[in-house]
């Protein structure tokens, strides 16, 4: 894809540099975080999504699922819709 636009807009310097923060932690860059926002918009047709930081919670769970942590098996998806339904 061309990537040849340039997009100036002008941002209140408190609020670029906490929306920067977000976007290190997302490791995105500001170009990316602006591209897909306005990739969204022309496929939606609207104003699409809310990007978070996950609360701690969220976060914990997520890691503990990355290490391999606190998982729930089961043998077959029978036994995990039997699971469900109760």
């Amino acid at each position: 894809m061309n990537r040849s636009a340039t997009i100036q807009a002008r941002i209140d310097p408190s609020t670029k540099k906490k929306a920067q923060r977000i976007f290190d932690k997302l490791n995105i860059s500001m170009s990316e975080a602006i591209s897909l926002f306005l990739t969204q918009v022309s496929l939606t047709k609207g104003i699409p999504f809310d990007i978070k930081i996950p609360n701690e919670l969220t976060e914990e769970t997520m890691l503990k699922s990355e290490n391999g942590e606190e998982l729930h098996q089961v043998s077959d998806t029978e036994k995990l819709f039997e699971e469900l339904n109760n």
